[in-house]
């Protein structure tokens, strides 16, 4: 996918102007934003505003109301003309990529039910884009395109399941310790079904190199907590084919499929 031109320094103004009716005072903004302007805005809470073009954060804050604290920072205002987000601060915030395997595991087997709520309006589905995304990725012709021929065969075959509200970026950076628990942040959250989510927990954390026994065993945790096999492995295509997979993982994804029940 072409790398789009974010404008940060411009969001940073946006967030200023906030700050400033929202009495709030901005720490320096976090190093990881990519789509966003992240800050600590004191008293335990963080300011977020995000990039117009990220159309798939659009409801963010939607979801962290529905949330309401519990798997999701509290949310405590939100601008959604401006795309502000005034939240929780998780502390003390670090990553589920610090933790064992098996912790990390149980972790996102924790938080995963906890996200996924039936919803409807406004969120919209992920099945009015997906057809989108896999014809930009053979366009693209971008890493993991090989994929998007049995990509397309199976999300024929997946159905429009899309009652369910779903993170969007579940993995382990999205991932925060939260006092005694943990919270999820930066959710791209639309309608579609908790199988969807594995692809980004699969290939994570960074650095990491995908293996097939992780990958085993991160859906069987998975499967634990209810969700269905064939389908995180035909949703692992799908997502693999659009968002990108390197050699290493090309090989994983496609042993998966093959040893779908």
């Amino acid at each position: 996918m072409p790398d789009p031109t974010i404008d940060l320094a411009a969001l940073r103004l946006v967030a200023e102007e906030v700050a400033r009716e929202w009495d709030l005072t901005l720490g320096e903004p976090y190093a990881m934003g990519r789509y966003s302007y992240v800050a600590p805005a004191g008293d335990g809470t963080v300011l977020k505003v995000a990039w117009d073009g990220d159309d798939e954060s659009l409801h963010e804050g939607e979801a962290m109301e529905l949330w309401d604290g519990d798997g999701a920072p509290r949310l405590l205002r939100h601008d959604p003309a401006r795309r502000a987000l005034l939240m929780e601060q998780a502390v003390p915030g670090d990553d589920a990529s610090t933790l064992p395997e098996d912790e990390a595991v149980a972790v996102a087997i924790d938080l995963g039910p906890r996200l996924w709520r039936p919803a409807g309006a406004p969120f919209r589905s992920v099945h009015d884009y997906v057809p989108t995304w896999l014809d930009n990725a053979e366009r693209w012709g971008e890493e993991g395109s090989e994929l998007v021929p049995l990509a397309r065969e199976l999300y024929a075959g997946l159905g429009r399941r899309e009652t369910t509200l779903v993170h969007g970026d579940f993995h382990h950076h999205n991932l925060l310790r939260h006092g005694d628990g943990w919270v999820a942040i930066d959710s791209k959250a639309m309608l579609g079904e908790p199988e969807y989510e594995l692809w980004s927990f699969l290939n994570n954390p960074l650095p990491y190199t995908m293996t097939l026994e992780d990958a085993e065993r991160r859906l069987a945790a998975f499967e634990s907590v209810g969700l269905d096999q064939w389908r995180m492995r035909a949703w692992t295509v799908v997502r693999a084919a659009f968002l990108g997979a390197d050699e290493a993982e090309l090989a994983v994804v496609r042993e998966l499929w093959a040893r779908r029940a």
